[in-house]
């Protein structure tokens, strides 16, 4: 306790959608507000994604005190058809003990404890070992809203919205069609239902609520979340935009194949497509997108998986290895590579995303819409095609084509049925060669300009906010010591 400099504790869940985030505000807190930072993360296999990724240099994770915790064993807690949002949730909740235990020992005590969504049930260790607690929301102002006001609907104006499917009016916002309802609200006796909703009842235990977005992506909601009169109401504590928490990137000093192709192409010209670390498409899903790229007859860049028809996060959790080499992979369509290798590369390995984003040659990008995929593109001012999966994916679709004008989707949402070739042919020339596409474009610039202006303010006024209430959360544990010791 001889210093007023503050140490966080970050707790990340597993999966890229976490720890990437968590790494990105460790390394604010780290480098502009003066923290000693420790990053708690759960093991993952040599070969997954996470871990490829830790391990690479451009990761940053060497600024942080980086720990990895074993992962528990849940197979006797949780079914093994069980969505892969309970299993991350069961599996957090069963590392708290050892977390307990590691943050007891720490010699440099923690001034402050700081979760993920999935690590609410960590918060009373804020209380037993004396550390400030503050719920950070890796996604976006969108979802905070959404897991707040939902459990505190009467049953009558919670059935209106999931039985009769009319729109959730939120205070302040805009409503919520039921088409992006969160899958976890629909039934009342689903494991999903009565693990999540109420976490959002948890919210106002913490300190603050700190969110990975900014005034210009998401004014209207972070207003009303910032208001007492509106969904500040319910809140009850700070909510600190502080994003986009986006690792700057350099092209020209990463080394990979992927972008020595790239550098022979065009500027604008290429489509990136790629559903995250974890999305997967059904084998007619995979059909129909290949077949609409080869005939769309543009540049493509193509991250893609063997297909899983069920739950399209069902790869989520698993190790992604493998590398297309010679020939067409099986689940594609017969000749598909080789009838596009002048234009395409197919690719089934880890990919340095947010460099290939940033590579003048990226003119757009298919996505699942994870919210770290959708700050990457903006970042680097790339128009979207939105393709929606799971989780709040569809939430964050409509903000990108709806309220922010800056992503194309579907007549169609995926799980209501198999986009049709012609369709994805047309959305890909549109958003690649045709006027639509320019038009986004410039709105994702100026977007990128106002994501550029946070990114230089490392989390700004927020941060500095919540540095000097740890710092002075700090210096009266160290008064207290001493009055102790006196």
């Amino acid at each position: 306790m001889k210093t007023t400099k503050p140490h966080a504790v970050l707790l990340a869940s597993p999966g890229m959608g976490h720890v990437i985030p968590a790494i990105e505000l460790g390394k604010r807190l780290a480098g502009s507000h003066g923290f000693h930072v420790t990053l708690f993360v759960l093991e993952a296999d040599a070969a997954s994604v996470q871990s490829q990724f830790l391990n690479s240099p451009g990761s940053d994770a060497t600024f942080l005190d980086v720990i990895s915790l074993p992962t528990p064993d849940i197979s006797g807690l949780v079914d093994p058809s069980a969505v892969f949002g309970i299993k991350i949730l069961v599996m957090v909740r069963e590392t708290i003990p050892t977390l307990r235990s590691r943050i007891a020992e720490m010699e440099y005590k923690p001034t402050a404890l700081i979760v993920d969504f999935f690590g609410l049930d960590a918060l009373p260790l804020g209380g037993e070992l004396n550390m400030l607690t503050y719920i950070f929301i890796a996604s976006n102002a969108r979802f905070l809203s959404v897991a707040l006001y939902f459990p505190t609907l009467d049953k009558d104006k919670e059935e209106e919205h999931t039985i009769n499917k009319q729109p959730m009016v939120m205070p302040g916002c805009e409503p919520v069609r039921f088409e992006d309802t969160l899958e976890g609200f629909l039934d009342p006796n689903d494991q999903l239902y009565r693990e999540f909703v109420p976490l959002g009842l948890v919210f106002p235990t913490a300190d603050g609520i700190i969110v990975n977005t900014w005034d210009d992506m998401e004014p209207k909601t972070l207003k009303s979340l910032q208001d007492p009169k509106l969904m500040g109401r319910i809140a009850r504590v700070p909510v600190y935009p502080i994003g986009p928490l986006s690792r700057p990137v350099d092209t020209s000093k990463t080394n990979h194949p992927i972008l020595d192709w790239l550098n022979k192409q065009p500027d604008k010209s290429v489509l990136y497509i790629s559903f995250g670390s974890g999305g997967s498409l059904s084998a007619k899903e995979l059909t129909e997108l290949a077949w609409g790229l080869e005939m769309s007859q543009q540049r493509f860049v193509w991250v893609v998986r063997p297909p899983v028809d069920g739950i399209a996060g069902t790869a989520y959790l698993s190790v992604n290895s493998g590398e297309i080499k010679d020939g067409t992979p099986d689940y594609l369509p017969e000749g598909f590579v080789s009838r596009t290798h002048e234009r395409g590369l197919v690719i089934s390995s880890w990919a340095p995303q947010a460099e290939i984003l940033a590579h003048q040659a990226i003119g757009g990008f298919i996505t699942h819409c994870g919210w770290n995929s959708i700050l990457e593109s903006v970042v680097s001012g790339v128009p979207m095609i939105a393709w929606p999966l799971f989780a709040e994916q569809k939430m964050n679709a409509t903000l990108l084509n709806e309220e922010l004008g800056i992503a194309l989707r579907s007549k169609i949402l995926p799980s209501e049925g198999v986009i049709a070739r012609e369709e994805i042919e047309a959305l890909v020339r549109k958003i690649m060669v045709e006027e639509e596409g320019c038009e986004m474009r410039k709105k994702v610039k100026k977007l990128k300009d106002t994501a550029v202006e946070s990114l230089s303010c490392d989390g700004g006024e927020s941060l500095s906010r919540i540095t000097e209430e740890c710092k002075q959360y700090r210096l009266e544990q160290q008064v207290s010591c001493m009055a102790r010791g006196a």
